[in-house]
């Protein structure tokens, strides 16, 4: 049985030859209105088909790992797809993750080929990124002396073969995604063919996604699913590495001028949009959706962004990972009429209801493998305890790394469950909440803290602008410390904020006795979500800081 996720591509491109596959900002004309190039499906189908046949007869084989380093934009896609034509798997790791994490990263995938950017392949000879591996150089800008082929070469190599799709199995790899390494070591999640399709599904079926609508992706992973959606995808002018610092006013544009009716941005970019467009009046007349995943995004944003929204569109925060995602959704107008409160008051921050298909159940804690469901203990509604999760789009192995494989894997009967490293629980109403990760909670002789509950409470507090539970040691024994990062403007600090904060962890359960609080300058957090917070690194500097043995 052939199943092969590029099969989406060539199907668009007989139903839909000549509608808009990609747009790409290309400049302004002299009227300061902007142009950009656009690509149909029949030529990202054509072009796509070109390439694979190319990759093949340059020496490339199905079954090659390839890692792809290139710029959101027209040749991405191509190449994304082309490689999946070819049945060559495309390795794809985040640049944010840094050089250290990206040289472990590659030298794990152990890569045939490497195709990408001229400043990657800078860093790829300087930094020797895949040397004991890659057999194969393509560049999608001019080769600047190291050998290998352009872009350009591939296509002809390629041209006039005609259609190309690798009769690829279900099982068979499709790509190697990797971990964002935010919470531990980035690791290689293996894709098989049928995973990306079951996510394609998932995605249309649980937001209503219609062929024809106009999507504006600010994170590229999630772009390669709109040719399979049959979404126009436009590529906005922004560092994907740093969603944060996205222009608004760019945004705003793009959705003026193509009509988009999906947006998918991360939380830290959400909150620059709102922060810029409630003060201005920004309005997004035809947007329908905003999907935001990564973190939790904050009510305060939400709020805001339903003030640049028509009555009828919302946010909707997807949770999952890059294991397994779906597993649960939310709709902003939900977090705001009920769960927000709840949240507020220290019960976790609710991440919705699984879709039809996925199985979640929640197990006790425990850090050692669980090779099978024997050792599992499922837990009732309301008690916390590990997520754990199966579907159609759950990964069954890190590539490369079979003891993360079997740390993170538990097999029931034919099924191979994945274990989130989250914790939380499931309510009365049967929706999911999460209270952080598993790694991060504080165990204390009478109770277990966890993150979620405990920092939502004290982020009440207007002068904070987050907080941090980390556990210290004080005399051979563990201490829950909660660092402070302040608003720029906060009107409450130093002994009068922590006697405020004090009296606040009194009067709720989950923060009964904590009463240790440092004011930190900035947190250190991942660029991407900048939501997660680096707390390994406070727990360290708490504890520096305290002066405790």
């Amino acid at each position: 049985m052939t199943c092969n996720i590029a099969a989406f591509l060539p199907a668009m491109a007989l139903e839909r030859p000549d509608a808009v596959a990609l747009v790409v900002p290309s400049g302004r004309d002299q009227s300061g209105k902007r142009t950009y190039t656009t690509c149909t499906y029949a030529q990202l189908d054509a072009r796509s088909d070109r390439i694979a046949h190319g990759l093949l007869a340059y020496g490339l084989r199905r079954g090659s790992r390839a890692v792809l380093m290139v710029t959101p934009g027209e040749s991405f896609f191509a190449l994304t797809f082309g490689l999946f034509k070819a049945g060559i798997a495309p390795v794809l790791v985040d640049p944010g993750l840094g050089i250290a994490q990206l040289d472990q990263c590659i030298a794990e995938a152990e890569p045939d080929a490497f195709i990408g950017v001229t400043k990657a392949h800078l860093a790829r000879a300087v930094l020797g990124w895949g040397r004991h591996s890659v057999q194969h150089l393509v560049s999608v800008d001019a080769m600047l002396g190291w050998g290998g082929a352009t872009l350009a070469e591939i296509e002809a190599l390629g041209a006039n073969a005609g259609p190309m799709l690798a009769a690829t199995a279900p099982d068979d790899l499709a790509a190697v995604l990797f971990t964002s390494g935010s919470t531990g070591p980035a690791k290689g999640a293996e894709y098989l063919h049928r995973h990306f399709v079951a996510q394609v599904e998932f995605i249309r079926d649980l937001y209503g996604i219609t062929p024809g609508e106009i999507d504006l992706p600010t994170f590229p992973l999630f772009a390669l699913f709109d040719p399979a959606l049959g979404m126009t995808t436009v590529i906005p002018e922004m560092d994907f590495t740093r969603p944060a610092r996205v222009d608004p006013t760019m945004l705003a544009e793009l959705i003026s001028d193509w009509g988009v009716t999906n947006v998918f941005g991360s939380p830290a970019l959400l909150a620059t949009v709102a922060a810029h467009g409630v003060p201005n009046g920004v309005y997004w007349p035809t947007v329908r959706r905003v999907l935001s995943a990564g973190a939790p995004v904050p009510w305060q944003v939400l709020e805001a962004m339903h003030q640049l929204l028509p009555p009828d569109a919302q946010v909707f925060t997807p949770y999952g990972a890059t294991e397994s995602l779906p597993v649960a959704s939310i709709g902003s107008r939900e977090v705001l009429a009920e769960t927000r409160a709840l949240t507020e008051t220290g019960h976790g921050v609710c991440v919705g209801r699984p879709p039809t298909g996925v199985q979640v159940r929640v197990i006790a804690v425990d850090d050692r493998p669980l090779p099978t469901w024997d050792g599992v203990r499922e837990l009732p509604p309301g008690e916390v305890g590990e997520l754990c999760v199966f579907g159609p789009s759950t990964t069954q192995a890190y590539f490369g790394r079979p003891k993360a494989t079997r740390l993170a894997k538990v097999a029931r009967g034919e099924q191979l469950w994945h274990r989130m490293g989250d914790v939380g629980y499931f309510d009365a109403q049967g929706r999911l909440w999460y209270c952080g990760r598993k790694g991060h909670r504080v165990e204390l002789p009478d109770r277990t803290l966890h993150t979620a509950p405990v920092e939502e409470i004290f982020n009440t507090h207007p002068s904070l602008r987050r907080s941090a539970l980390v556990g210290v040691r004080k005399a051979g024994q563990t201490v829950p410390v909660v660092c402070l990062e302040l608003h720029r403007d906060a009107k409450v600090r130093g002994k009068a904020l922590v006697a405020e904060l004090t009296e606040h962890a009194a009067e709720h359960g989950q923060t009964r006795g904590i009463v240790t609080f440092l004011e930190h300058p900035g947190f250190p957090v991942d660029i991407r979500h900048n939501a997660k917070i680096g707390r390994e690194k406070l727990a360290v500097w708490a504890q520096e800081k305290l002066g405790w043995r």
